[in-house]
């Protein structure tokens, strides 16, 4: 099976693993969405906490797991009934302004729910940093979280990693964009910075095997891969394995997270606001200096060039498993809807056309929309928008998509809300817009082949929200009724 974790033979798990009850939370995410099928793959019984049940329902390993629908901020009586060890990875980095207070309720919550329900240990995936330094917002609530986890009483595993290396990690992003896009950098001063990076790999490794361990390792235990390394120095080890040219690092001292965060922002597909919180933590060293993980369940890491190796592999193959974004990330969205006095106003555009092909047809050409293959009509204005909306902390059409859509997805600007073939594609809009949007297209069969309904709808907030709509009227008239057409003339074509 394509999903399997291919260096599972090297890992080196505990002898006499005992079939176990987990509960993952965070399995629609970056490193959850790799954890569970290396379970799975073990024996163990799976069960899912998902917010968005739908978001699991197109994993390849769905089917081996039970997927519950709930969020760690709910009552978790029936998710955590049954189960023996729980894992932790779910995180609000920058959701709203009191996202630090939302992470310690909802690890309250999760580990008070634990303790009533008899679970035995729980595992976390945190952050590395030093408690005694100057920690940054970011790193400060991982290690928060981890003391509100073991405060019940719970054995806890809390597993702090710095930098991940991987295909599609926000970590390995950055560092791809910008190493691959830029010869000559201009840099702050934390390039300097010392850090520890571990590949995805050997993160998994270490989350399962902390699971599994029949001998608890209880505390605080410090993930890093083989090689300590500054932020520059990595840099070139990426710029070496990727076959590039020598880059050139200008270190300038005023540029601040602020202002690299934007440049990220533009360079990268990673969205500003999530860019500042990692860029905070940059000035932290991220090294193990206590209980190694490693050494504590006889892992050896791998080295850095391994790592960006095997990301490089999938990245070129096209195969990454999963991505930074698909996580239900806040920096994705846009803005509230309007208030209940507002009137709820929604602005459409609906526009219908027939096909001389059947509804599998005709969907199968809608569905292959986006990425490389671009929107079907006006390419360059959808290009603007995309830049656009990088200077202004959107995704931007970066992040492109996956070759078989899922919901939850993301596509360019766009995530996946419906997909229902051959009958129903429904796209949420995360460029950032003053209001929401979605586009939809809707396909039925007719006596001659098929007819497709595409409605743009946009819901604006406040007075600014409706000036948008009118002021991108003219390039609507445009852009949708060709994007219609040529759909139709494709799927057509391709018969």
């Amino acid at each position: 099976m394509s999903w399997r974790i291919t260096n599972l033979s090297r890992s080196n798990y505990p002898q006499g693993v005992k079939p176990t009850s987990i509960l993952v939370t965070g399995a629609s995410g970056y490193v959850g969405g790799r954890v569970v099928p290396v379970l799975v793959q073990l024996g163990l019984s799976v069960r899912c906490l998902a917010r968005t049940p739908a978001k699991l329902l197109a994993a390849p390993w769905a089917d081996d797991v039970e997927i519950v629908s709930g969020s760690v901020d709910d009552d978790l009586t029936g998710a955590m009934a049954g189960i023996d060890a729980a894992v932790y990875l779910v995180h609000a980095i920058g959701d709203g302004e009191d996202w630090k207070a939302r992470e310690q309720r909802q690890a309250l919550n999760f580990a008070k729910a634990a303790k009533a329900a008899g679970v035995q240990r729980i595992v976390y995936l945190g952050g590395l940093g030093d408690d005694h330094e100057h920690l940054s917002e970011h790193l400060l609530s991982r290690h928060e979280v981890g003391v509100a986890l073991a405060s019940t009483g719970v054995s806890v595993v809390e597993l702090r990693a710095g930098v991940i290396i991987g295909s599609g990690s926000a970590s390995f992003e950055m560092l791809r964009y910008l190493v691959d896009a830029l010869p000559i950098m201009v840099t702050p001063k934390w390039v300097s910075t010392k850090c520890q990076p571990i590949s995805i790999a050997d993160a998994v490794t270490l989350v399962v095997a902390a699971l599994t361990s029949e001998e608890p390792k209880t505390g605080v235990l410090e993930v890093g891969g083989a090689d300590v390394v500054t932020y520059a120095e990595m840099m070139e080890t990426y710029a070496a394995a990727a076959k590039l040219r020598k880059r050139i690092l200008l270190p300038v001292p005023l540029l601040t997270p602020r202002l690299s965060s934007h440049w990220i922002g533009l360079v990268t597909p990673v969205p500003v606001p999530l860019a500042r919180e990692l860029v905070q933590s940059l000035v932290n060293e991220v090294i193990v200096k206590g209980r190694s993980a490693c050494d504590e369940f006889g892992i050896t890491p791998l080295s850095l060039r391994e790592s960006i190796n095997r990301a490089l592999d999938v990245t070129r193959g096209g195969g990454a498993p999963t991505t930074f974004s698909d996580a239900d990330l806040v920096h994705f969205q846009t803005t509230e809807l309007d208030p209940t006095w507002a009137g709820g106003t929604v602005f459409t555009d609906r526009r219908s056309a027939t096909a001389k092909v059947d509804s599998a047809t005709l969907f199968a050409e809608v569905s292959s929309i986006g990425g490389e293959k671009g929107w079907y009509g006006g390419q360059f204005l959808w290009a603007v928008r995309g830049v656009i909306d990088q200077l202004i902390g959107g995704p931007g059409l970066r992040r492109g998509r996956r070759a078989e859509l899922r919901v939850g997805d993301a596509l360019d600007f766009w995530r996946i809300e419906t997909l229902a073939p051959p009958e129903t594609l429904r796209l949420r809009a995360e460029m950032r817009l003053p209001g929401s949007a979605w586009l939809t297209w809707t396909i039925t069969k007719t006596s001659t082949g098929s007819a497709i309904t595409q409605v743009a709808e946009f819901r604006p907030k406040g007075l600014f929200g409706r000036l948008y709509w009118f002021s991108v009227l003219p390039f609507h008239h445009f852009i949708f009724p060709t994007m219609l057409k040529r759909l139709v003339e494709a799927a057509e074509a391709a018969r």
